[in-house]
């Protein structure tokens, strides 16, 4: 049970970061501009050396920002109660801590593929067509390597409740 939620957690650390990493970064699609490279991010954009905000408030960037925000804040409630779970008190047997740690994790999960899909649908189907020499970026391929840190993470934290809950049930009482 423990080498799963150590699994869990590490997973977890580096999918929290990576989360993160990708969100507050601005290298999510890279594109030519009159002549010279230009890349944006959720929150700004950069042309040449120069690096402007996003002032305008355009639906997808505002949905994926709130995908990927909602996402990290899952992952960190998750990892608080990965951490819980390692503590073993008896004060809460109705609520299992490593089922609870998978939950958010999956949340997380699905949270950031909502996010990521967005911004991929919009990007190909509008962007893709307006800038001609065009691709996704480095912050952008973080989000997908972090979607599936927090997925492994869900998946490891419910392999440690399943054995927590067959060891539990095997037991004579």
């Amino acid at each position: 049970m423990y080498s799963f939620m150590g699994g869990g957690l590490f997973c977890a650390w580096v999918g929290t970061i990576l989360l993160v990493v990708a969100t507050a970064t601005d290298h999510w699609m890279q594109y030519r501009l009159s002549g010279s490279f230009a890349h944006q991010g959720l929150w700004r954009y950069c042309l040449g050396s120069k690096c402007f905000l996003q002032t305008e408030s355009i639906a997808y960037w505002n949905a994926t920002r709130a995908f990927m925000i909602l996402s990290a804040l899952c992952a960190t409630s998750g990892i608080v109660m990965g951490i819980l779970a390692f503590a073993q008190q008896s004060t809460f047997t109705r609520l299992s801590r490593p089922f609870s740690a998978g939950i958010m994790f999956f949340a997380s999960t699905l949270f950031v593929l909502l996010g990521l899909a967005i911004y991929t649908g919009v990007t190909v189907s509008f962007l893709g067509r307006r800038f001609g020499d065009w691709r996704f970026s480095w912050s952008y391929i973080l989000g997908w390597v972090a979607l599936l840190m927090t997925f492994f993470a869900g998946i490891f934290y419910m392999c440690a409740y399943r054995m927590h809950e067959c060891r539990r049930l095997s037991t004579p009482r």
